[in-house]
C-alpha cells in the first residue's frame, strides 16, 4: 500500500516545527490580514489537525461511513475569537503537538482504514501536509524569511 502521505506529513510537520522554533513573540503577533496573526494561523492549523485526529479515531471505532462535511468558513470565523484569546506560545506549541498526534495516528492506521479514507476522495484527510504547507508558505512569505527546509 502506498503511504506517501506519511512522508509528506512528516516533511511539512518538521518544516512547521523548525519555523515555530525560530519565531519570536513579536513575529507570532505579526498580522496576516483579516484579523489573523501568525499565532492565529498556528491555532487554526492545530484545530484542523485536531478535528482530523478525532475524526480518524471515530472512523477507527465506527467505520468510515461518510466524509463528515463541515462549513469551513463558518467554523474558522466562529473560532477566531477563541484563537485570539490563546497565548502566542500556546498556539505555536499546539500547532506542533496537534500535527504530531494526527501524523502518528495516520501512520499507525491499518491499511483497511486508509483504503476506506481514500475512497472518500478527499486526499487532505490523509495528507495533512497540504494545509500545513499552505500556512507555512504564507508565514515565510509574509515575514520574508529564509525557509530552512
Amino acid at each position: 500500500m502506498d503511504r506517501d502521505f506519511v512522508t509528506e506529513n512528516t516533511k511539512e510537520r518538521e518544516r512547521l516545527k523548525s519555523l515555530v522554533e525560530r519565531l519570536t513573540d513579536e513575529e507570532l503577533s505579526f498580522p496576516l490580514g483579516d484579523d489573523w496573526t501568525i499565532a492565529i494561523a498556528l491555532a487554526h492549523l492545530a484545530f484542523w489537525d485536531q478535528r482530523s485526529l478525532f475524526l480518524v479515531r471515530k472512523w477507527k471505532k465506527s467505520g468510515v461511513v461518510e466524509p463528515s462535511p463541515i462549513d469551513i468558513d463558518v467554523t474558522n470565523e466562529s473560532l477566531l475569537s477563541t484563537w485570539m484569546a490563546l497565548p502566542l506560545r500556546a498556539a505555536a506549541r499546539l500547532a506542533i503537538s496537534s500535527a504530531e498526534e494526527i501524523d502518528r495516528e495516520l501512520e499507525e492506521a491499518s491499511s483497511d482504514l486508509i483504503v476506506k479514507i481514500e475512497s472518500l476522495g478527499e486526499n487532505f484527510r490523509l495528507y495533512r501536509s497540504f494545509h500545513r504547507k499552505l500556512h507555512v508558505d504564507q508565514i515565510v512569505e509574509v515575514l520574508n524569511i529564509r525557509d530552512s527546509s
